[in-house]
């Protein structure tokens, strides 16, 4: 007689026979089901504790901000250290392959949520690039299309002095255990704060933005309702609550913020390195290898840009061609409209070539705007996403057209502003995959856009080319200069001088660039990392198949993922060639 697992077993054989026959699909495992128990219930919970991306366009405006207390913190931490352990419990190797891809990224999620917590990240809420009290100042700059937006955006207002204030709290926590930026890449941020500041009226602050011009649907009456509560919360509230901050600012924090540069500097810095290294590139590799795929990487590509400078009869050495570059009128827009317009019209260039490049395109459209003047001199070049493309027009003379092609391909489509949405718009992914964002994935795929944008033929001339490779180069630089700061010892100056010396970047970009690596370590290594997965993956395909290899159907089975771990591509990839090059849309290959 068989034992009763056995007996299970033959049983369960049978059964999957028998639907097999019938044309049937298996039910889920006892394994799926128990992840997607643990995976929405987590969620769920992430999104009331507003622990996921307030600023996406189409999202709800709440009625407030997040809880960001001790007791808050804490309990996120046992939270999500429940929910690891939890996870510990779920064979991958049971789960069907849908959830199996399911599992690699929620577990890298979870990890490196919980890493935050045991850092306690909370208490460095704010970097050279972005900061806590930009997040209500982001809603402000949304279209809000409805009345109960603008109810609740109100609503949100009057709760900014609450969130400053706890923001504040860890904020002095981390300064007393010298858990801070840098001091020198906090110089000048208190200015996004003064902007609040010193407003001398609700009307010239950008939280009334959104009560200028309301929906034609709201009666006149209401809409002079909603400006007057408007005006009287950020009169009240937001006001006041920027300047209690800007003070703090000023006296206490950036005075005494840590005058050191490294990661490694920090309490238990070689730890909290590797964890932002494992976060932001989703591999194991550590900074001593990072830093020579750097080195051998710049050395490469050095050799192209040569190549350009001998195609345009440069008489002179690299150094003296960048200096041409970043000095030559010819190079940089005179107006802030130039420079909009010629990115609007390399994005619609790029909708020509895009049904030979991709079968399945995004439903969502972008707009193309200017970066919001009181961050400004502060911001990138450009940052797309869902809805938009923003377009850095402050000083002009460090704004050159020969990257703007780069940058466009990088940061609207076929990059951000396209696979975003097609990430969003994938409802057959659960919630945690479609509004989350890892960012070996998004920044190597944008990167790996600005050099298709070569087999596209986007790149009109060898100054164009040049500006791809000075981009391209920038990135493998990133790696060398990160995990020189952070690991091995190097100076502001020291990074400066290799961004200076190897890429066309301006001198503004260059120094705003390094504060950003400086304030936020590891993440500048996912660039690059991410784009060579994506290229060494593509060239084993193209090695496999041969002639059946189908560019658009390769593109397509690396977006239809949205934002996974970089072996996620590995394993998507390896089907894929398995599968004979057949993508995930058959009809629009």
């Amino acid at each position: 007689m068989k034992s009763t697992t056995s007996m299970t077993v033959v049983l369960c054989s049978l059964s999957l026979m028998v639907a097999a026959a019938h044309g049937a699909t298996p039910g889920p495992s006892d394994a799926d089901l128990k992840f997607r128990a643990l995976y929405t219930r987590e969620w769920a919970w992430r999104e009331q504790q507003q622990m996921v991306d307030q600023d996406d366009e189409t999202g709800p405006v709440l009625p407030n901000l997040p809880d960001v207390n001790p007791a808050a913190e804490a309990q996120r931490t046992a939270y999500w250290t429940e929910v690891s352990r939890a996870l510990g419990t779920i064979d991958p190797t049971a789960l069907s392959p849908a959830e199996h891809v399911n599992y690699a990224v929620y577990r890298a999620q979870i990890s490196a949520l919980l890493a935050d917590q045991q850092f306690r990240e909370y208490e460095k809420p704010l970097n050279a690039d972005t900061f806590f009290w930009g997040e209500p100042a982001s809603v402000a700059r949304r279209k809000l299309k409805t009345e109960a937006d603008l109810r609740n955006f109100i609503s949100q207002m009057n709760d900014v002095p609450r969130y400053f204030a706890e923001q504040t709290a860890n904020m002095r926590a981390g300064l007393a255990r010298g858990f801070t930026p840098p001091q020198i890449t906090l110089i000048g941020r208190d200015d996004t704060i003064a902007s609040v500041a010193d407003a001398k009226a609700p009307e010239d602050t950008v939280f009334y933005k959104p009560f200028l011009a309301m929906p034609p649907s709201i009666s006149a009456e209401t809409q002079a309702q909603l400006r007057a509560e408007a005006a009287a919360a950020i009169r009240d509230k937001v006001i006041p609550a920027h300047r209690a901050l800007l003070s703090f600012m000023r006296q206490d924090y950036i005075p005494h913020a840590r005058k050191t540069l490294a990661a490694e500097a920090l309490p238990d810095g070689k730890a909290y390195y590797q964890s932002k290294l494992v976060e932001f590139t989703t591999t194991d590799m550590t900074p001593d290898q990072i830093y020579r795929l750097g080195e051998a990487e710049v050395a490469r590509i050095h050799a192209q840009m040569l190549d350009v400078m001998k195609e345009v009869r440069f008489q002179g050495d690299l150094p003296a061609f960048l200096t041409f570059l970043r000095t030559d009128k010819q190079f940089y827009a005179t107006t802030p409209l130039q420079l909009l317009k010629e990115a609007a019209y390399i994005a619609k260039q790029f909708d020509g070539k895009a049904s030979t490049y991709f079968g399945h395109l995004p439903r969502g459209r972008f707009a193309i705007e200017p970066v919001p003047d009181d961050i400004a001199p502060y911001f990138t070049g450009g940052r797309g996403g869902p809805g938009v493309y923003i377009v850095n027009t402050y000083d002009l003379p460090s704004r050159p057209l020969y990257s703007l092609r780069a940058l466009t391909l990088h940061e609207s489509a076929p990059g951000h502003a396209f696979q975003m949405p097609l990430a969003a718009e994938n409802k057959d992914q659960p919630d945690f995959r479609r509004k989350t964002y890892i960012s070996a994935y998004g920044e190597g795929w944008a990167l790996y856009c600005e050099k298709l944008g070569l087999e596209m033929g986007l790149y009109e001339t060898p100054y164009d080319r040049f500006g791809m490779l000075s981009y391209q180069m920038w990135r493998a630089a990133r790696l060398v200069v990160d995990t020189g700061i952070h690991a091995k010892g190097w100076t502001r100056e020291q990074a400066q001088a290799f961004l200076r010396d190897n890429t066309a970047l301006s001198q503004h970009e260059i120094e705003t660039e390094v504060d950003r690596y400086i304030a936020w370590p590891g993440q500048a290594d996912s660039y690059y990392l991410g784009e060579l997965a994506i290229v060494r993956a593509r060239a084993r395909a193209e090695a496999a198949l041969g002639p059946k290899f189908n560019i658009r159907a390769f593109h397509d089975a690396v977006l239809e993922l949205g934002s996974v771990p970089l072996s996620t591509i590995d394993q998507r990839i390896d089907r894929f060639i398995a599968e004979g090059g057949r993508g995930p849309y058959p009809d629009e290959e």
